[in-house]
């Protein structure tokens, strides 16, 4: 029986795992649950889990639900947890991620700006710890079952696929006027509004550029991405040896949250799977990085280093839902990214700067955006 905590239990992953878990009785049992803002759904889903560990970020009315930041650091460190998920939206994430691994608890990670603006601290705090990261993101969780049996050394490339979001093979011009419904009508995958623009704008492939970087432990030259229309093979790895190893399946995120929640094992479990005879046609092309440049960028960030991948992060956080609200184009969100990112001036890594940093990119891409409209 593995005690669960969920970071993030009212977006789109919190509800799956909630739904992964109820099938699994006598192997999981939620014990905190903390969300950002939608209270009465977090309580009915404490009356559904009998959990009556609770927070939420802000707007929390009921007395014993834990508020802010402190909240979700004191769920994150629950004495009866063993495993984290952490799904919140963005980089509020960090905080309690690091304090769960701090106090021993094993991490199952969908949040992947947690990665890209602190790799470089979380993942020696893992190492230092003696805890598990086990990503949720089928690209990685693709990527990090084709590498069981594999030393890190034998790893040559790791190769993301995207499904090229709503606008594959449109040009620049074309993307000026897109609306929002359009943008959040993504062909393969049902997921919460931010990560949905980031697949639009492909700027959700470039943060998971940079998480890979850390996950893995690779070179930023050695994380190559493709576009797969299909959404069949979640990602792909090639070793030293030339073979490359492949996960597929259909595009459902029941199955890469319950291989996190039970690594090492495999539960047998209800999703269909997939045959070849399903979809015998499996097609590849480059992106287009004059269109999309997210990609670009997430190369420069790496290289740049520092904090600089933080404050990636935190433009195209503030740009993105900017374009959720409908108060800037479509381009604006990788131009004004592309600004904050040529305008940065890198420092050395430390908890205190990445939070300074990431306040500080927020503000200056808010001006930005301001100026432009």
């Amino acid at each position: 029986m593995k005690r669960v905590v969920i970071l993030g239990s009212t977006g789109s992953i919190g509800t799956q795992t909630l739904d992964v878990i109820a099938q699994f009785p006598d192997r999981f049992k939620v014990v905190g649950l903390a969300a950002r803002q939608n209270e009465s759904l977090l309580l009915e889903q404490a009356a559904r889990f009998d959990v009556r560990h609770l927070a939420l970020f802000q707007g929390a009315t009921a007395p014993h639900i834990r508020t802010g930041m402190e909240g979700l650091i004191e769920l994150a460190t629950l004495s009866e947890a063993d495993i984290v998920v952490v799904s919140v939206a963005g980089v509020i994430g960090l905080q309690p991620t690091l304090a769960a691994i701090e106090a021993g608890k094993d991490i199952a990670l969908a949040s992947k700006e947690v990665l890209v603006a602190a790799g470089e601290i979380v993942m020696p705090a893992v190492a230092r710890n003696g805890v598990s990261l086990n990503p949720i993101d089928s690209e990685h969780s693709a990527v990090f079952q084709c590498v069981q049996g594999s030393k890190p050394e034998q790893i040559d490339e790791v190769i993301l696929t995207a499904s090229g979001g709503p606008f594959r093979g449109w040009s620049r011009p074309q993307l000026e006027s897109i609306s929002v419904q359009q943008a959040l009508n993504h062909p393969t995958w049902s997921m919460g509004g931010k990560i949905t623009i980031d697949s639009a704008t492909l700027m959700n492939k470039a943060l998971e550029m940079i998480e890979a970087r850390w996950l893995f432990g690779v070179k930023p030259e050695q994380i190559k991405a493709v576009v797969h229309p299909q959404s069949i093979i979640h990602s792909m790895v090639k070793l030293t040896d030339g073979s490359v190893l492949a996960q597929m399946g259909w595009p459902n995120m029941r199955l890469p949250i319950l291989y996190a929640l039970a690594y090492p094992e495999r539960l047998p479990n209800d999703l269909k799977p997939w045959s070849p005879l399903d979809s015998p046609r499996l097609d590849f092309e480059p992106i287009d990085t004059d269109v999309f440049p997210g990609p670009k960028m997430a190369i420069e960030a790496m290289q740049m280093g520092g904090t600089a991948p933080c404050a990636f992060n935190a433009a195209n956080e503030e740009a993105a839902n900017a374009f959720l609200r409908g108060e800037i184009p479509f381009l604006a969100i990788d131009e004004t990214v592309g600004t904050v990112l040529a305008l940065h001036k890198t420092k050395p890594v430390t908890l205190e700067d990445l939070l300074s940093v990431d306040n500080e990119a927020r503000e200056q891409t808010r001006q930005l955006l301001a100026q432009r409209s």
